[in-house]
């Protein structure tokens, strides 16, 4: 795959922050989740899956993050050319996502979730070292950026919940295979950034740097946290709909918590220079126990239900992007891809996956409201390893 558009007018001064190229991929990116998280269950439960096959399903999702992200990083970090990995991804992530086409049984299905995820997940943690990396020494403009994933994830879950509302959400696969191409597309136009230079002292192996206590604390933390959001990705739209919302109101529901993430990201350089992680974690997870508890008890009051995704701004919005200059800050630069890719790996991932299996038995055994008690005690339980285990200075 050749290097087309690896220079943009922007891009040729290595003082130049490459914003458009940047932002421009992740909104592709999260355009693409915008109508992959909120939908694919809706999708799977249309097509007749039972609610322990939808969990299944997206365990699977998740759960190829646990392997892939450490296999791409590795790559990465050996190899220097995290731009034409990240373009190899998109590309075959594309192909593989288009066997859907075949009208698979269940296993075809979990195949092609594995197979085109796999690849998927080559993509973001190779991206964010990209983006830091390409900031150099203005790391603190990071939330500028990726906010415009966010926005581009409030276009297509606001956009397709009209669609669906009118349309069958059958037509799902084809919106998705048409901007996973568009991901591709906008991969060309990313230059890869300057190297960041190795100092002897930074010779220390990943797997050394990460058998530290405050590291294990910091990604157990991690962990509990997307465990908690397992029962969101999975089943929030399926709980909503059969609570009486229209596809449309649930679009705009996924969307007020992406805006709260909108606006808390144009604010995150303050309270990262104000607040310590540990704190700004606790937090952000304390108040996804009461997230996850006000979605269980109240989904009829939509007053709170409102407030609950408006929780979504501390719960991804300053968890992640504390969790991101964390990790930049704990690793050296040689070790950067290999530890995003584990901050991935190991929450998303791992997380994920856990939370989703979890959430489709819970569902199955004991009701919908059930999966999101779960969710509110991970958290619960996240908030008090981040606040007495963590250390408390300002990173």
């Amino acid at each position: 795959m050749t290097d087309v558009g690896s220079k943009t007018i922007n891009e040729t001064s290595p003082a130049a922050v490459p914003y458009w190229s940047l932002s421009g991929f992740y909104f592709f990116y999260f355009s693409l989740l915008g109508a992959l998280l909120p939908y694919w269950g809706l999708y799977l439960k249309d097509e007749g899956f039972s609610p322990i096959e939808i969990g299944q399903l997206m365990a699977i999702l998740m759960g190829t993050k646990i392997i892939a992200p450490n296999i791409w990083g590795y790559l990465a970090d050996k190899t220097g050319r995290r731009v034409r990995i990240i373009r190899w991804g998109a590309a075959l992530t594309t192909v593989f996502f288009s066997t859907i086409f075949f009208q698979p049984d269940f296993w075809g299905y979990a195949f092609l979730v594995a197979s085109f995820t796999f690849f998927w997940n080559a993509i973001l943690p190779q991206f964010e070292v990209v983006t830091l990396n390409s900031l150099q020494d203005r790391q603190h403009e990071y939330s500028r950026i990726r906010v415009w994933g966010s926005i581009g994830f409030v276009f297509t879950v606001v956009g397709f919940g009209w669609v669906f509302d009118v349309s069958s959400v059958g037509m799902l696969p084809y919106y998705l295979v048409t901007m996973m191409a568009l991901i591709w597309l906008s991969s060309l136009f990313v230059a890869e950034p300057p190297a960041v230079p190795i100092k002897k002292k930074e010779e220390t192996s990943f797997l050394h740097q990460l058998n530290r206590g405050p590291v294990i604390v910091f990604f157990i933390v991690c962990f509990l946290m997307q465990v908690s959001h397992g029962p969101y990705y999975s089943f929030y739209s399926i709980f909503m709909e059969e609570s009486g919302y229209s596809k449309v109101a649930i679009g705009w529901l996924w969307a007020i918590g992406v805006i709260a993430e909108i606006l808390i990201f144009m604010v995150m350089h303050k309270l990262m220079d104000r607040y310590s992680s540990a704190f700004l974690l606790a937090f952000s997870l304390a108040l996804g126990a009461l997230r996850w508890l006000l979605t269980a008890l109240y989904p009829e009051q939509v007053v709170l239900v409102v407030f609950s995704q408006i929780c979504h701004a501390a719960t991804f919005g300053v968890f992640h992007a504390v969790a991101i200059h964390w990790v930049q800050h704990h690793f050296s630069a040689r070790s950067s891809g290999q530890a995003q890719a584990f901050y991935s790996a190991l929450s998303f991932g791992g997380g994920g996956a856990v939370g989703s299996f979890l959430a489709g038995i819970m569902w199955e055994d004991f009701g919908g409201e059930s999966s999101f008690y779960i969710a509110s005690l991970a958290c619960g339980l996240g908030a008090i390893l981040a606040w007495f285990k963590l250390p408390k200075a300002v990173v």
